[in-house]
Order: C-alpha cells, then sequence, then structure tokens
C-alpha cells in the first residue's frame, strides 16, 4: 500500500504596529493583533513612544505574536519615509540603539526581540543598495546571530543577509501590486494598492501557494515567501487583513509565530 506524506505549508502574517504619530494612528493595534502572528514594533525614531511599545508588547503576548524591532531612520517629521545618507557607522549605531530600546521594554514584560525588519526610506533604499543591506545585516547579525531578519522577497538584503548565513524570513506585500522587474508599483501610479479584500485575499493566496509574485502585467516571479505583510490603519485595510487570514487558514496554510516556523527551529 502507498502511503503519502502530506507536509502542512506554513505561512506567517506580520505588520507594523505601534506607529502613534502625527501622520499615523495607532487605533486599530489591538484588532490587528488578534490577526497578525508577529509585530514589527516602532521604536520611536520614526513613531511611536515607550507607552506605545509597552502596550503593543502587552497585548502581544497575551495573544501569542512574536515581537520584532521596526527601526527607522530617525525622522519623526516624515515618519521615516525621507532618504537620508548615512554613513556605515551611523547606521549602525540607529539600528542598535532602536532594537535596545525595544528590547529593554519587552524584557520587563517577560519577552525578547525575536526578529528585525527596518522601516520606510531605509527598507527601500537597502532594498536596492547592496552595501547599505550589507551593513544592515552584518549589524543585525552582530547584535544576535539568532535574531530572524524580515526581508522583502528578492531583495538586495536578502541577497546579503544570505551571504552571512543568517536566518532570513522573506515576505510579500498583501496590498500592493509589483512590477515586472519585482519592485513594488510606485505609490504614485493608480494601480500602486489593492483595496478590495476580494482581490487582496487571492492575491495572496496565488503568491503563497506558488512561490512566486504576481506582477500587475499578469507575469510572475519565483521567489521565496516566508511571510504577508499586511496594514491596518484604517477600517477598509482592517477587513482585508482579516480576510486575508480566513483565506490561508481556510485553504490549507499553518499560520506561524516567525519564531516557531519549522526553518528556524
Amino acid at each position: 500500500m502507498l502511503y503519502l506524506t502530506i507536509i502542512s505549508m506554513e505561512i506567517n502574517i506580520n505588520c507594523d504596529l505601534g506607529e502613534k504619530s502625527k501622520h499615523h494612528s495607532n487605533k486599530y493595534d489591538p484588532d490587528l493583533l488578534e490577526i497578525v502572528n508577529s509585530a514589527n514594533v516602532a521604536c520611536g525614531y520614526h513613531a511611536g513612544d515607550e507607552e506605545t511599545m509597552s502596550q503593543v508588547i502587552k497585548i502581544s503576548k497575551k495573544n501569542g505574536v512574536s515581537i520584532g524591532a521596526h527601526p527607522s531612520f530617525n525622522d519623526p517629521d516624515n515618519f521615516g519615509r525621507e532618504r537620508i545618507n548615512l554613513s556605515s557607522s551611523e547606521i549602525e549605531k540607529l539600528i542598535v540603539e532602536q532594537y535596545d530600546i525595544l528590547q529593554k521594554i519587552a524584557s520587563q514584560h517577560g519577552e525578547s526581540v525575536s526578529h528585525i525588519k527596518p522601516h520606510g526610506a531605509l527598507n527601500n533604499m537597502a532594498c536596492e543598495d547592496i552595501e547599505l543591506a550589507t551593513t544592515l545585516a552584518k549589524t543585525i547579525k552582530s547584535i544576535n546571530k539568532d535574531l530572524i531578519y524580515l526581508v522583502p522577497t528578492g531583495s538586495k538584503m536578502q541577497e546579503a543577509a544570505k551571504k552571512l548565513d543568517m536566518k532570513i524570513a522573506c515576505e510579500i506585500f498583501a496590498d500592493r501590486n509589483y512590477e515586472d522587474n519585482g519592485n513594488l508599483v510606485s505609490r504614485k501610479k493608480p494601480y500602486a494598492l489593492i483595496t478590495d479584500p476580494e482581490l487582496a485575499k487571492l492575491h495572496v493566496l496565488k503568491m503563497v501557494k506558488t512561490q512566486s509574485l504576481n506582477c500587475h502585467s499578469g507575469k510572475q516571479i519565483p521567489c521565496e515567501i516566508d511571510s504577508v505583510c499586511i496594514h491596518g490603519d484604517n477600517l477598509s485595510s482592517l477587513e482585508t487583513a482579516k480576510s486575508i487570514r480566513k483565506n490561508l487558514v481556510e485553504n490549507g496554510l499553518v499560520l506561524k509565530t516567525l519564531k516557531t516556523m519549522k526553518k528556524f527551529i
């Protein structure tokens, strides 16, 4: 008799949280923390403060959500979205400081930071620039070699981290379209965002199942996908996040925190 072994496919859902500022509300953070598996927590440099960090960590602990640092340029006026050219030593200092801030607060709740995902312009620049990507990777590995590095799939960040044999989680974006070169469609273009929950859930499921990017043109680019990034700063995107999670589960995907995925154990 032939026996078939069915291996359940794992996936992680992550979200940027604790981003209370003049640019962004953290109103839906408690709702999102019932949907996601891993939280990327603003460390005060682009948004958030000790109170918001503590709040996210407290709710995350209750919900079994893993904690990650979301370091940014020190530019709260622009929400970390403006490109800033810094030296390697300045970048290193930036990352270490923000990790330390969040880890100190996490330890007060009996938790620890298990992953790092750069924010905004810092992330965008490192996706394109192998030198900056290498500086980030070396810095994160020097903090703790067991930290999981959450990076956009197919980016220079992934390339640099692979060379250092780091623990890498590759992410896709649930509510964004992709160009044929694998880059996100510019927000200046009308088709950059996917706002319909039905379209978003199908978009995500297809990418996860096929391990490839769905380009707006219809082209598919093979890639590694461990995590889906969702956004939830308004009511419609919160409904999209719920729809995506429900659809993944109904199609047999096993949701895991980053630190409990088989590839990291």
